[in-house]
């Protein structure tokens, strides 16, 4: 009974000891943690600043810059989409004059694409890179766009890499069987037969109900005589 009565004796001791010493580093430091607590709510309060005075109107004036250039990308009017048509901004302006907001950052998916529409694709390539997004959709196509840029220049196994980021991106009904079936059909004209049957036989496998599967036992058939 006196060990455990010590024991605790001892804890408080220490308790007020630890005490003791935050106490007197506190007045001896108070004038420096005053410093710093000012220098934190002074930085939040411009972040907060920044935010509701300056990037939110900026956002603002992005998306309605870039309405008319969204419209000419649906029209398949890619020139007037990227450069403007003298009144309107096109993306490239919208990336020039708002960097910083998430509509320049989406006017660089919708340049990269319209690029590779123009057949431009070098171009293509540099503003699809620097599109960032974690959408579930959004992802892959980015992936996938850039594998369909790396085949028209000729760069088979940069595009079969990026039809495989593509494709595991994120795993979904929309996305994931197209770009399979882009790299199985490019991995079947680079004469990997084997490798390409694989992903033909995922696709019936793994989504029987997508527009890929409904004609997949075709491209099974041939490759497996081509292996043969």
């Amino acid at each position: 009974m006196t060990t455990k009565k010590t024991a605790q004796e001892d804890n408080l001791q220490e308790l007020e000891s630890a005490l003791t010493k935050t106490e007197r580093f506190i007045e001896e430091n108070q004038k420096m943690i005053s410093i710093v607590i000012g220098a934190i709510v002074i930085v939040v309060a411009g972040y907060l600043a920044f935010n509701k005075f300056y990037l939110q109107p900026k956002e603002e004036e992005a998306l309605s810059q870039m309405f008319m250039a969204e419209n000419y990308f649906e029209k398949d009017s890619f020139n007037l989409a990227i450069n403007g048509d003298g009144n309107y901004l096109g993306f490239l302006d919208i990336i020039d004059d708002y960097g910083i907001t998430k509509s320049a950052n989406r006017a660089k998916y919708y340049a990269g694409i319209s690029y590779l529409r123009l057949g431009q694709y070098e171009e293509a390539v540099d503003y699809l890179k620097k599109f960032k997004t974690s959408d579930l959709l959004l992802a892959p196509v980015k992936e996938g766009a850039i594998g369909d840029a790396m085949l028209e220049m000729g760069k088979k196994e940069d595009a079969l890499s990026q039809y495989k980021k593509a494709y595991n991106e994120s795993e979904n009904e929309l996305t994931t069987p197209v770009y399979k079936m882009k790299a199985a059909s490019l991995l079947e004209s680079m004469n990997k037969y084997g490798d390409a049957l694989k992903l033909y036989e995922e696709i019936r496998k793994d989504f029987p109900e997508s527009a890929e599967a409904a004609t997949i036992d075709k491209y099974i058939a041939r490759v497996k005589i081509l292996m043969n």
